[in-house]
């Protein structure tokens, strides 16, 4: 039986915020097929790698990031017959989250806003959308929203990563009561911001990975509808309504 030759390759989905935006970093394809269109940083996988060594080459080559803080993790595995008009090709998708990233030096590479990327060559929407919402969710029950701030940030600053990601305005004193209640999140650093304006605790991340309790995203829910699965992770729960700006300020048990 002769086995068919199947390429893999290693598309990567790079997250950052900037200038108020979440963008992504693509880069603009100068050949067919899909030439001028936008494009997922990637690369196949060599006969001696495996994948997490792929996508570490990608980011540092492709991406040109070799030496930036870029939280990775396997997004999904793509391989319906005609994601690729040239062979059969069967992509591994990484997401990467970092905080406010330079712009890269090929020419051809830049960071978009994500609500601009309304067309991409090959299936690469379809791959940024999955990430994208791998994002929110993970905002949700882990402490990733740190990885958008620098070493040291305040519960501001924390809370602009969260509106930016989520696309939705929360509540100040609601958002610092959750942040600074859930176990092991953040540590004081002793310090306080001198950027101007009123001086604020600065922070660090703490050792937490999972939240404990959630931070859920904002979101109205009819009555009886069923809460919706968090991707790689637990059930959620009713979303917390508290976070909305507006929302009543008083704890709730």
């Amino acid at each position: 039986m002769e086995v068919p030759r199947v390429a893999v390759s290693v598309d990567l989905v790079i997250l950052t915020v900037r200038e108020s935006h979440l963008s992504a970093l693509v880069w603009r394809r100068h050949a067919g097929p899909h030439r001028g269109l936008w494009a997922l940083p990637g690369g196949f996988i060599r006969l001696e790698e495996d994948l997490p060594a792929t996508a570490a080459r990608v980011l540092s080559e492709r991406a040109g990031l070799p030496d930036a803080p870029v939280h990775l993790e396997q997004l999904r595995t793509y391989g319906y017959p005609d994601r690729d008009p040239r062979q059969r090709v069967v992509s591994v998708a990484y997401l990467g989250l970092a905080p406010d990233l330079p712009a890269p030096d090929q020419p051809q590479m830049s960071w978009q806003p994500v609500g601009g990327l309304t067309e991409l060559a090959f299936d690469h929407h379809h791959i940024l959308q999955d990430g994208v919402e791998r994002a929110r969710a993970k905002l949700e029950y882990t402490s990733l929203g740190a990885a958008f701030c620098r070493d040291e940030f305040t519960v501001a600053e924390l809370r602009r990563v969260y509106e930016i990601v989520w696309d939705t305005r929360l509540d100040p004193r609601n958002f610092h009561r959750k942040v600074t209640g859930a176990q092991r999140f953040l540590v004081e650093t002793g310090s306080m911001s001198s950027s101007g304006g009123r001086p604020a605790q600065l922070y660090r991340r703490g050792d937490a990975d999972l939240l404990h309790p959630p931070m859920l995203r904002p979101r109205t829910r009819s009555a009886g509808a069923v809460a919706p699965e968090i991707p790689d992770g637990p059930a959620a729960v009713v979303a917390d309504a508290s976070l909305l700006v507006g929302a009543n300020r008083t704890p709730v048990a």
